[in-house]
């Protein structure tokens, strides 16, 4: 058939036809991780990313974008095409923390994105050095205040949930602690396990292979409850704190305004993949906790609920990021 040709039958197909945008995917789908590569969020980002290309047949690349506490990466979701072909991970950093960290940022996290489901669960733990003579969280805060502004922590970064768990401890149990900021994750790991600092909160999921080698002693965990990975370490709460909780929620999002039916096989790629029992196991494996599904018509709301129950904790801490 000549261009001209096919040009004339087109034209005589119905409106609606010719309307109609090619099938989903048709193009590899790139994968917005907000933090630095070997990072709890980039190790989930990773196996997402390779359940949907698995199921949906095209690549999906994962392109990590660490700066300014995930401002940039949840920037640029919020700046490209709504159709289909740019995804992220989020969870209370982008949603909650940034807002108060910084004061303006440049995405709205309940307008600029669909929230497909939420993924899994990370609880912190806090950590020493195996060398170190601390051997409880009774010990360090002994040492916290013998010695006000001595003792050191790391994080991956101001206003990283590492650094928000210890702040709130800091401020929970009235002791004066340095603060000693990495650019990201394993950084800040590092500087815990060679001696550069004192201590450190960290995910479960990154820290547990240095646990299981011997490289670090945990004192405490996060979560509200005993978490399955490190069953034999008290929470926070057992060990007198009771308002204290850190697990985080991380969850697959788009940006706001795909075509409803890209947004609906988006949603069921990932409940596939999440029902998967391979999957569930390599979350496991990984670290990560399994947390009930919500459907994904409630997720906004999920969101906006979990921006209210944290900035006012962000304010109290006094983080602040410019």
């Amino acid at each position: 058939m000549t261009r001209r040709a096919a040009l004339a039958a087109a034209l005589l197909l119905p409106a609606g036809a010719r309307a109609q945008a090619p099938a989903w995917p048709n193009r590899p789908i790139t994968m917005i991780a907000p933090l630095a590569a070997g990072s709890s969020v980039d190790i989930l980002a990773r196996l997402v990313a390779e359940q949907w290309s698995q199921r949906l047949g095209q690549p999906v690349p994962v392109e990590n974008r660490p700066a300014a506490n995930g401002n940039l990466a949840l920037s640029q979701v919020a700046r490209a095409p709504a159709d289909g072909y740019t995804i992220t991970v989020t969870g209370q950093t982008s949603v909650a923390f940034n807002p108060v960290l910084y004061g303006t940022i440049p995405y709205d996290p309940l307008r600029d994105f669909a929230y497909i489901a939420r993924i899994a669960g990370i609880s912190n733990a806090l950590v020493v050095r195996t060398a170190s003579p601390i051997r409880s969280l009774a010990e360090l805060l002994a040492a916290a205040r013998a010695e006000p502004g001595k003792l050191t922590y790391s994080s991956g970064g101001v206003g990283t949930t590492h650094h928000i768990s210890s702040a709130m401890l800091a401020q929970q149990a009235r002791i004066d602690v340095l603060h000693v900021p990495y650019r990201g994750a394993p950084q800040g790991i590092l500087a815990a396990q060679s001696g550069e600092v004192d201590f450190a909160y960290f995910n479960i999921s990154t820290l547990l292979p240095g646990i299981r080698s011997g490289a670090f002693r945990p004192l405490a965990v996060t979560s509200a409850e005993r978490s399955p990975f490190l069953p034999d370490v008290p929470t926070m709460k057992e060990l007198g704190f009771p308002d204290y909780e850190m697990t985080t929620w991380v969850a697959i999002a788009t940006v706001a305004g795909v075509p409803a039916p890209v947004l609906a096989r988006m949603v069921e790629v990932t409940n596939a993949a999440l029902g998967d029992p391979a999957v569930q196991r390599r979350l496991v494996e990984l670290g990560f906790e399994p947390l009930p599904p919500i459907p994904q018509p409630e997720m906004l709301a999920f969101v906006r609920g979990e921006k209210e129950r944290w900035e006012p904790i962000i304010r109290a801490t006094g983080a602040r990021r410019e």
